[in-house]
C-alpha cells in the first residue's frame, strides 16, 4: 500500500461507514457511558439465533441518549421489555430496556436524553443497554455509529469511497462561513458546541449547539430567511423552533432554537432574517434564561459559532 493511500485512509476513516449507510458513519453519540461488552453478531439466516445489536454496560438509572438526531417513532413494551425507537430517515435505532422520558413524534438532537436504563437485560459485568440499528428489516452494526475505541478493517475500495466522500464534504461549508447567519440574540456564547459535563445531570455528553446568554423576554430573531418547519414543546428542549433555510453549498441548512418562553410563528410561515420569532426563556432542562441555538447542515449538527 502506498504512503498516499495510508495517509488518505487515516485522514478520512471517520467519514466512512463500511457496514451501514455512509451518512451516519461515526457521527453519533454513545447512548451510555459504558463499554461495549457484546458485539454485533447477526445470524446467517434471519430465523436463526444471533445478536442483532450491541450491549453496552451501564448501571440501572443511567441516562440513555439518542445516538443520532431523529424523531421518536415508538415508545412502548415489546415482549414485556420497555423499548424506545428513534427514526433517522431510512434507518432507525432501538434502545432497551429504557424507561422513556420522550413521546412519539418528538424531534431529538444527537445526545438528547431518551430516558433511563432499567434492569431486564443482564450481560457480562451487570446490566446492559441493548442498542439496535435497522434499515427496513435488515439489522446493521450499531458500533459503526460512534467511536467505540476499536479498529475497523477497510475494504479494497476504501480509497475510492474516501475520495468521493471527501469531495462531498468539501462542498459543504462546515469549515465556517462567518456572518452567514444572524446572531439570534445579542448575548455571548456561554457554553459551546461539543462534549461537555451536563450542568443538570452531571454526565459527559454532547452539547449540540451553543448557549447564548440573554435575559428572559429578549426577542429571538430568525438567523436567516426561511420557512418554519417545527414548533413544539418537550421536557428537555422546552419550547423548540426549527427553521428551514433551503440549500447551502448543496446541503440543506436549518436552525434550531430551544428553551424559549414562547414563539410567535407557526409551521409553514415564511420568515425573514432578523424577524422576531419568539422570546428568550428558561423552559425545559435549563439552568437560567438563555437561548440554545443549533445549526443542522446536510442532516448533521455543526458548530453554530462558525456561521455567526
Amino acid at each position: 500500500m502506498t504512503s498516499f493511500r495510508v495517509l488518505l485512509i487515516v485522514l478520512l476513516t471517520p467519514l466512512l461507514c463500511l457496514t451501514a449507510p455512509a451518512a451516519h458513519a461515526a457521527d453519533g453519540v454513545p447512548p451510555v457511558g459504558g463499554p461495549v461488552v457484546r458485539g454485533f453478531d447477526p445470524p446467517a439466516e434471519r430465523w436463526q439465533a444471533g445478536h442483532r445489536g450491541i450491549d453496552l454496560l451501564a448501571t440501572p438509572g443511567a441516562a440513555v441518549f439518542a445516538v443520532l438526531p431523529g424523531t421518536v417513532s415508538f415508545v412502548g413494551s415489546v415482549g414485556g421489555t420497555p423499548v424506545v425507537t428513534v427514526s433517522h430517515g431510512d434507518t432507525r435505532t432501538t434502545y432497551e430496556p429504557v424507561a422513556a422520558e420522550v413521546v412519539v413524534g418528538q424531534e431529538l438532537s444527537a445526545g438528547e436524553q431518551l430516558g433511563t436504563l432499567v434492569t431486564g437485560h443482564p450481560c457480562p459485568g451487570g446490566t446492559c443497554l441493548h442498542l439496535g440499528w435497522l434499515q427496513g428489516t435488515t439489522y446493521l452494526d450499531p458500533s459503526s455509529l460512534f467511536d467505540t475505541g476499536g479498529i475497523r478493517l477497510l475494504p479494497a475500495e476504501a480509497v475510492t469511497i474516501a475520495r468521493r466522500l471527501a469531495a462531498a464534504r468539501a462542498a459543504m461549508p462546515t469549515a465556517g462561513s462567518p456572518g452567514l447567519l444572524l446572531r439570534p440574540v445579542p448575548g455571548q456564547i456561554g457554553s459551546g458546541f461539543g462534549m461537555r459535563m451536563h450542568p443538570i445531570f452531571h454526565v459527559w455528553r454532547m452539547h449540540s449547539g451553543v448557549d447564548l446568554g440573554s435575559p428572559c423576554g429578549t426577542p429571538i430573531r430568525a438567523a436567516a430567511d426561511g420557512v418554519v418547519i417545527g414548533v413544539s414543546y418537550d421536557s428537555a428542549s422546552g419550547h423548540r423552533l426549527t427553521i428551514d433555510h433551503g440549500r447551502l453549498g448543496g446541503s440543506e441548512l436549518a436552525t434550531i432554537y430551544l428553551h424559549a418562553r414562547s414563539y410567535s410563528v407557526h409551521v409553514g410561515q415564511r420568515v425573514r432574517r432578523g424577524q422576531v420569532v419568539g422570546q428568550v426563556g428558561s423552559t425545559g432542562w435549563s439552568t437560567g434564561c438563555h437561548l440554545h441555538f443549533s445549526v443542522r447542515l446536510g442532516g448533521r449538527l455543526v458548530d453554530p459559532a462558525r456561521f455567526l
